[in-house]
């Protein structure tokens, strides 16, 4: 039986290569010849890295191709140049992030599926919690974001350096409508605690964030944790924390999740 319960989808995310343009109508042929025919990586030991060489392996297209692996803050140094050259560049890409925000970028096709399906960031509560705090249950239940959201606002931490909850009390501040549509009709609390957990990456900070702070604004005393995601399920199972915006369905954390 299981310990926890889902709620609704925030948002999509994907993950694949990324073509840049170079501003010119030129045959696929030469093109490639200008990119030497190699897809700029990640990090050697990365997942999607292996998914690339598993790509170009599929495609009779990416055949002669070759995956050049560095770092992920490499692969935006090599985007950001060839953009301001107006040289084309094949990357590794995947979204929410904002490079999309900031350059325009195209998904290359994967009629495959080598990549896999489009995913989305669920809200996943631990059994109970929608009977003993019922008003936190809607206002997590309400939350919705889109990609293109959460690309711009990540566009702005990058360019102001501002950490996640900067970021997220920044969007608080500017979007007070929308959270009122989240809490509209929701009984205040009256300092009853509540645990949020969330992945350590800068996409799930920053919607965690803005739940801790929508939380605290409804009377909620609120704690948010960055954890593994394994010892996130975990913790969401046994009923060590209450909540988490963060996991990835059906793929990334779809082995977890079942577990």
């Amino acid at each position: 039986m299981f310990n926890w319960k889902q709620l609704g989808v925030i948002m999509g995310l994907s993950l694949s290569f990324v073509i840049a343009g170079c501003g010119q109508e030129e045959e696929p042929q030469s093109v490639g010849e200008e990119m030497d025919y190699t897809i700029t990586g990640l990090e050697p030991g990365a997942g999607q890295t292996e998914l690339n060489n598993q790509a170009i392996a599929e495609y009779e297209s990416l055949s002669g191709w070759q995956q050049e692996t560095s770092s992920t803050g490499a692969m935006l140094s090599a985007l950001d140049k060839a953009i301001s050259n107006q040289e084309p560049i094949t990357v590794t890409a995947w979204s929410p992030h904002y490079k999309f925000a900031k350059w325009d970028l195209k998904y290359l096709e994967d009629p495959e599926d080598i990549f896999g399906e489009e995913q989305h960031a669920a809200t996943v509560v631990r059994k109970g919690l929608e009977e003993e705090l019922p008003n936190a249950y809607t206002i997590l239940d309400r939350f919705h974001w889109e990609v293109s959201d959460i690309e711009s606002a990540l566009l702005i931490a990058h360019e102001e350096e501002l950490e996640m909850s900067e970021l997220a009390q920044q969007w608080v501040d500017e979007n007070q409508d929308t959270i009122t549509t989240w809490t509209e009709g929701v009984d205040p609390a009256d300092g009853s605690s509540i645990e949020l957990v969330s992945t350590p990456w800068d996409s799930e900070l920053f919607t965690a964030n803005i739940a801790k702070l929508v939380l605290e604004q409804q009377g909620f005393n609120v704690t948010l944790t960055s954890i593994d995601p394994a010892v996130l399920f975990e913790s969401i199972s046994t009923g060590d924390a209450d909540a988490s915006l963060s996991p990835w369905l059906p793929s990334t954390h779809g082995a977890l999740y079942e577990e």
